[in-house]
């Protein structure tokens, strides 16, 4: 029996752990394009919150996972900088959904991925990366703060915790399944 590979996407804003979130559960060496942050990121890229930052993706990140002896998930990590989106679209292509990494300290860093998914009808989870230090929200706060719809989960992660992560890609993958039972039964998942 030949495994499928399915193609899944790790979004968000600037220094959320998506890098490490793939690095946290790939099976193989993930492939990784960081780059040091240097003096010309000053003033385009905002480091807010994550000052401490010293590298940063430059193009992708890419792991694998063996779900099972049929399904093998290809995780690719985008950029998170706004001036790296025009590679969001090349990402995303044939990708089945999609995680969408927030983190309380800075939420807004990832509205730009929340419109990329809803827009392109792309199924996505959110986690919520829960960085030491940082105040512990409920789901539901952070759901209301990011206006995301009850059809879309939202858990607690930590991006570092091979579980963890684990648990959100499992997430994503009941929820890509159930928005394909909709859609073949002549339902809109949304």
């Amino acid at each position: 029996m030949t495994a499928s590979a399915v193609k899944i996407l790790v979004a968000g804003g600037f220094g959320v752990g998506k890098t490490t979130m793939v690095g946290s559960v790939s099976e193989v060496a993930p492939l990784r394009t960081e780059e040091l942050i240097t003096e010309a990121s000053a003033g385009v890229d905002d480091l807010s919150g994550v000052e401490s930052k010293r590298t940063t993706t430059v193009a992708l990140d890419f792991g694998r996972i063996t779900i099972n002896p049929e399904l093998i998930l290809y995780l690719f990590g985008t950029p998170g900088q706004d001036r790296f989106w025009f590679m969001w679209d090349e990402l995303a292509r044939g990708a089945l959904g999609a995680v969408v990494l927030a983190d309380t300290r800075r939420l807004d860093s990832c509205f730009a991925a929340l419109d990329f998914f809803e827009r392109r009808g792309l199924p996505f989870v959110v986690g919520v990366n829960c960085f030491d230090g940082a105040h512990r929200y409920g789901t539901e706060e952070v759901r209301a703060a990011l206006d995301v719809g009850m059809d879309v989960p939202l858990l607690l992660c930590d991006a570092r915790d091979r579980e963890s992560t684990k648990q959100v890609l499992i997430t994503l993958m009941h929820h890509v399944m159930a928005a394909s039972e909709l859609i073949s039964s002549g339902l809109s998942p949304r």
